[in-house]
C-alpha cells in the first residue's frame, strides 16, 4: 500500500513539476513579447515624431498660401485704383 501511494504522490509531483515549468515557460514567452513591444513601441514612437516635425512644413505652407492669397487681393484693389487713377488723369488731360 505504501509504493501504490508513493506512486501516486511521485505522479502527482510530476504533474505539478510540468504545470509549473509549463506557467514558467508561458510567462517567458510574454515577457520576451511585451519587451519586443516596448522596443517597437519607441521605434514607432520615434518615427511618429519625425513625421510631426516633417509636416510642420506644410502648416507653414498653409499660412503662406492665405498670405499670398491676401497678398493677391490687395494687388487687384491696387489694379483697381490705379485703373480708377489713370481713367481720371486721362479725363483731366
Amino acid at each position: 500500500m505504501d509504493d501504490a501511494l508513493f506512486n501516486q504522490w511521485y505522479f502527482g509531483l510530476g504533474i505539478a513539476v510540468v504545470i509549473v515549468l509549463a506557467a514558467a515557460i508561458l510567462l517567458l514567452l510574454v515577457w520576451n513579447a511585451a519587451r519586443r513591444i516596448l522596443r517597437l513601441a519607441q521605434a514607432a514612437l520615434g518615427l511618429v515624431i519625425q513625421i510631426k516635425e516633417n509636416t510642420n512644413s506644410i502648416w507653414g505652407l498653409q499660412k503662406t498660401n492665405e498670405a499670398a492669397g491676401n497678398i493677391l487681393k490687395e494687388a487687384g484693389d491696387i489694379e483697381t485704383h490705379a485703373g480708377m487713377v489713370a481713367e481720371a488723369l486721362h479725363e483731366v488731360n
